[in-house]
């Protein structure tokens, strides 16, 4: 192969797996304009409809449990062509469905389906090596976290323009575009052999008993909260305590967007330069940053856009920096079982966002304090498993 075509299609994984990416969040974020219309067409209430996204949530959870496994024993091209074709069916049912039971029904399987892009890590393991993996990680957090700032903006022109429909539609489209270029560009990887049906899940047992493994990936799951919380939070601070328009929320998080690029680009920059430990001190050190520095604004000036949007401009960096390289030390450490890996992480990252934006939202009185400790709290536990891992390091090294 020349290198010319060598790069091409080096290029075009890489817009693959960033797609899957996107696909990975699409339907739980760009339908959240669409919950009134959503009421209106199926005439059920609001919380209601808020039950589909627990539903999807809840789905592709125990998807993300199965996926990994299952593509270490039978190959990972295959699974991925599998699942995404049944998230289609899944998407295509949600479009039909004239009760809304079938809709929730359909809900879970598009769910399940979207369950095997937790695969593009698996991928990056085995497509890429060293340095590249960890550019390719800080590009698809950076690409992840673009995408859900400008979320809200796109799923109200959808709604606008398309009804609820339009974000079911855009994802059938993007999801054919990415089966037809997996079945393309992706070979299938070595199936495992090794391990009896009977101890299937026994690789589970095995990376969750290394303290490293589950301290780069709980760091990496705190780091991830600290910025999901915000996100589930944004439209109680944005449009009902601040009264923004839908409108002006969307336009304001794209600046959070902004944040995410600026936040890889030093990533990208501080992965040539420094050692793992240290890009993850730095990224937790900005998240504590951003707390303080909520904390003093919210004292100083109450409740306005400037002292929440500020601090969570430096968390995003934080976030940014340290969740890429948490990562992929963590897919390293057991490059055998990297769809394993991949689905493990996956579930602590799901349970970290989830778990920790619940308590969060039980401070409704004062959110920006609420998050504000937050972040003080989860980057110092973050610190301390940074260091908890260096010692084992120099422990397994010493011995």
């Amino acid at each position: 192969m020349n290198p010319s075509t060598h790069t091409a299609k080096k290029t075009s994984l890489i817009l693959l797996l960033m797609t899957m990416t996107l696909l990975g969040v699409f339907p739980l974020d760009v339908v959240l304009p669409s919950f009134p219309a959503l009421s209106d067409y199926f005439r059920t209430s609001a919380s209601d409809i808020a039950l589909s996204v627990s539903l999807f949530a809840i789905g592709l959870g125990l998807s993300v449990v199965l996926v990994g496994p299952l593509s270490d024993r039978w190959g990972r091209k295959n699974l991925l062509l599998t699942g995404i074709a049944i998230s289609m069916v899944g998407a295509t049912g949600c479009l039909l469905s004239s009760d809304y039971s079938w809709f929730l029904v359909f809900r879970v399987i598009q769910a399940v389906g979207c369950g095997s892009f937790v695969l593009s890590q698996a991928l990056i393991q085995d497509l890429f090596v060293g340095k590249q993996q960890e550019r390719i990680r800080i590009w698809m957090t950076t690409g992840g976290g673009v995408f859900i700032s400008i979320s809200p903006l796109l799923g109200t022109w959808l709604q606008m323009h398309l009804g609820w429909e339009g974000s079911f539609y855009v994802f059938i489209a993007l999801a054919a575009i990415v089966w037809t270029k997996a079945g393309v560009l992706l070979k299938e990887t070595p199936r495992s052999h090794t391990a009896a049906p009977a101890r299937f899940f026994s690789a589970y047992w095995r990376l969750c008993a290394d303290v490293r493994f589950m301290g780069y990936w709980l760091i990496s799951g705190l780091a991830f909260a600290c910025h999901f919380s915000f996100i589930v939070m944004s439209p109680i601070i944005f449009m009902e305590r601040l009264a923004l328009t839908p409108y002006e929320f969307a336009w304001t998080l794209l600046l959070y967007g902004v944040a995410y690029v600026f936040g890889g680009i030093v990533a990208s920059a501080l992965h040539r330069r420094l050692p793992a430990n240290s890009q993850i001190v730095i990224g937790l050190g900005l998240i504590a940053l951003s707390g303080l520095v909520m904390l003093w604004l919210a004292n100083q000036f109450g409740l306005t856009a400037a002292a929440v949007l500020i601090p969570m401009l430096i968390c995003t960096a934080g976030t940014t920096i340290a969740r890429p390289i948490a990562n992929s030390k963590a897919m390293t450490l057991y490059p055998q079982d990297a769809g394993t890996s991949s689905s493990v992480g996956g579930v602590m990252i799901f349970l970290c966002g989830g778990v920790i934006s619940v308590v969060i939202n039980l401070a409704s009185e004062d959110l920006t304090t609420a998050l504000a400790l937050c972040f003080l709290v989860l980057s110092a536990t973050g610190l301390g498993l940074n260091a908890l891992i260096m010692q084992r390091n120099l422990a397994l090294n010493a011995s």
